[in-house]
């Protein structure tokens, strides 16, 4: 493992920064940026550049549709390239969006990814926007059946899993600390069965995560406070073998690995290892997520600049 960067310093003007959900993904930055303005002719290379990358084109069409104007920019793309399937999916990513903000129907954006869906069927992109979608307004058996699709195409889809172990988490939430809950069958099995230097080695750490932002919902636990969650015989396996997993493989190279450095530096920090965490906010650099630093109900602007002051001594 190559040596961490130099400390952070003061990073007054990149704390600003923090939460863009392009991450580290600087090509997008100035895509979106041209995007936002209109000019959709440099998206329309970056997803043609992206190919069948299908994590990062997934993290690009999110991105790029979660923009304010994105339906707009979309729409008029796909006018002038009616068979475009980028367009398309970008065009119904961001109806997704439209409809989770209120904005839209449901049924239209559904009805728009099943479209897109139809002229890319290897694409697992359109069926992300569905999971997207039936994780607010669908039923378990819908959003189940989405997830498949997803996984059918792309057996190792970051944002798909995340998205999985998140809607199981929630599963019977009053019934407290369980260390034998199903969320966490699911991630151990989805970690196993991907390859040994696939980002989903993490998942059973986004599990705790997302069973601690239930349970501190349900039953008011704070911040680090549950240590028998956090502390627990299958808790501390679980985060030694992925901050190992980090230690031999660190895929830089994943368009969303920071979203999983920043649940593994927010679990070393729950359980007690801040010299663990701060080797890992110092790969974090400004590339902050606001999950899990929000979990349970916390700025997580305020969350992570404490946290990562803690952790470098710098608080």
């Amino acid at each position: 493992m190559s040596p961490p960067p130099p400390p952070l310093g003061r990073a007054r003007k990149r704390d600003a920064q923090l939460f863009d959900p392009a991450l580290c993904d600087a090509e997008l930055v100035d895509v979106r940026t041209q995007f936002t303005q209109g000019r959709w002719a440099k998206a329309r290379s970056l997803l043609v550049a992206t190919g069948d990358d299908w994590d990062r084109r997934g993290h690009r069409v999110v991105v790029l549709a979660e923009t304010p104007a994105a339906t707009a920019w979309a729409r008029e793309w796909l006018l002038a390239e009616p068979a475009s399937a980028d367009a398309a999916t970008l065009l119904a990513c961001a109806a997704v969006f439209r409809a989770l903000r209120g904005k839209d129907s449901p049924a239209a954006a559904e009805e728009a990814c099943r479209r897109a869906a139809a002229l890319l069927p290897a694409d697992p992109t359109p069926w992300l926007g569905l999971l997207l979608l039936s994780r607010v307004f669908g039923a378990e058996e819908e959003f189940s059946r989405n997830f498949d699709q997803v996984r059918a195409r792309h057996r190792e889809h970051h944002h798909a899993h995340h998205l999985m172990v998140a809607k199981l988490a929630e599963r019977a939430p009053g019934s407290g600390y369980d260390p034998l809950h199903e969320v966490y069958d699911f991630a151990a099995w989805a970690a196993e069965e991907a390859p040994a230097d696939s980002p989903l080695a993490v998942l059973p750490v986004i599990a705790h995560a997302e069973r601690y932002r239930v349970l501190a919902a349900t039953h008011g636990h704070t911040f680090g406070s549950d240590t028998q969650h956090w502390s627990g015989r299958r808790a501390r396996q679980v985060l030694r073998a992925a901050f190992d997993w980090w230690l031999e493989w660190e895929r830089d190279d994943h368009p969303r690995n920071r979203v999983d450095l920043n649940y593994l530096a927010h679990a070393k920090l729950c359980e007690g290892r801040p010299a663990e965490a701060a080797a890992l906010f110092h790969r974090i650099g400004r590339h902050a997520t606001p999950a899990p630093w929000s979990y349970p109900d916390r700025d997580p602007h305020k969350a992570f600049l404490a946290a990562r002051g803690a952790a470098l001594g710098t608080a």
